[in-house]
């Protein structure tokens, strides 16, 4: 297939282009480089011959119309999104403007490019997002596809927005869409300011490990490689217009999460003292929910997909690639707002 992925430098994005370039596909990274992108995500396939970059704002109707007609897709993978909660507390102009009016601006060069190849059942416009959209559950229950939208951070709010557009633009349009919700992603190339690399790394220059509130939060833990796995499996073999949860089966506190995490490198690079001494509770952030938890039934029923990685794998995985890593996350961690407290505004 030939396939537009939008966001490919980012941290789901570059999976995904990692894992679709070495299949085969003819693959266009379409990435603004903004500030949690990184080109070295991709370094590995970069030199193939069924691999191209271009840099460009998904909110740029012509390059959006350009890159169609250059590249002459079969599918889109809409990954480019802004995607920090914490940063979006604190502007979230930006995320509207990403999130909502990048992916409307994306779907009408679709659309446009679709028409013009006569509409094409085969085309796809695959809309990859987040379970944040469906807000919080208590201590039992699971989202399901079915499960009404409840947002409550401008970030998940901007993306159910998105998520709404897309579903208009197949039903008022019959552009030929599918869905994606995912629960929480981890593993190699992730961005320095989220909570696993900012455990990992503080812990290794022995600062604090922040944790909001008492760290009860639970969240379903999904390793980014099976995820790029199942969104190709999705946009390949997904119904056309269905949406598709996909988790990781893997809830844990975040308080539990930290916990493994300094297990795994009091073992692999052990300290003057266990890392877990440097645990810290810290005010919670406004509007936190307080548990996410996925049913990945449809997914499993329909396609036969299921994740591959149990959470204390793929922690061991992350621990050491960061650790086998340092020059990359040391070039990132001078970028603007990484290592700071973000998301306090009220």
């Amino acid at each position: 297939m030939r396939l537009i992925v939008t966001g490919g430098a980012g941290f789901i994005g570059s999976a995904v282009v990692r894992q679709a370039v070495v299949a085969g596909h003819e693959v266009l990274n379409l990435d603004a480089l903004t500030y949690a992108a990184c080109l070295d995500n991709v370094a590995s396939v970069a030199d193939r011959p069924n691999y191209t970059f271009l840099e460009a704002d998904i909110r740029d109707r012509a390059a959006m119309d350009q890159a169609f007609a250059d590249h002459q897709p079969d599918a889109i993978m809409h990954l480019a999104a802004e995607s920090h909660v914490d940063r979006s507390i604190d502007g979230p102009g930006t995320f509207i403007e990403t999130n909502i009016t990048g992916t409307y601006t994306l779907l009408e060069a679709a659309r446009a490019y679709w028409l013009a190849q006569g509409k094409p059942d085969s085309f796809r416009f695959h809309h990859i997002s987040t379970d944040e959209v469906y807000g919080s559950l208590g201590d039992t229950g699971q989202f399901t596809e079915d499960t009404p939208y409840d947002p409550r951070s401008p970030y998940s709010a901007s993306k159910a927005a998105s998520d709404h557009l897309v579903r208009a633009w197949a039903e008022t349009y019959g552009l030929p869409v599918v869905l994606t919700n995912c629960s929480n992603n981890y593993g190699p190339y992730h961005f320095p300011e989220k909570l696993i690399p900012v455990v990992i790394l503080n812990a290794l220059a022995g600062k604090p490990l922040p944790i909001y509130g008492d760290g009860s939060n639970v969240r379903d833990w999904l390793y980014v490689e099976d995820h790029a796995d199942a969104l190709l499996t999705v946009l390949q073999r997904g119904e056309l217009g269905r949406s598709y949860n996909i988790g990781g089966e893997n809830e844990r506190s975040n308080l539990e999460l930290v916990q493994t995490i300094c297990a795994i490198l009091d073992r692999l690079k052990p300290g003057p003292h266990p890392y877990a001494d440097l645990i810290t509770f810290v005010t919670d952030r406004p509007g936190h929910d307080a548990r996410y938890a996925i049913d990945p039934t449809r997914i499993r029923e329909e396609l036969g997909w299921r994740p591959s990685v149990t959470v204390e794998e793929g922690l061991e995985k992350t621990v050491r690639w960061y650790l086998d890593n340092e020059p990359w996350w040391r070039a990132l961690q001078d970028r603007q707002g990484v290592g700071q407290r973000l998301g306090v505004k009220t």
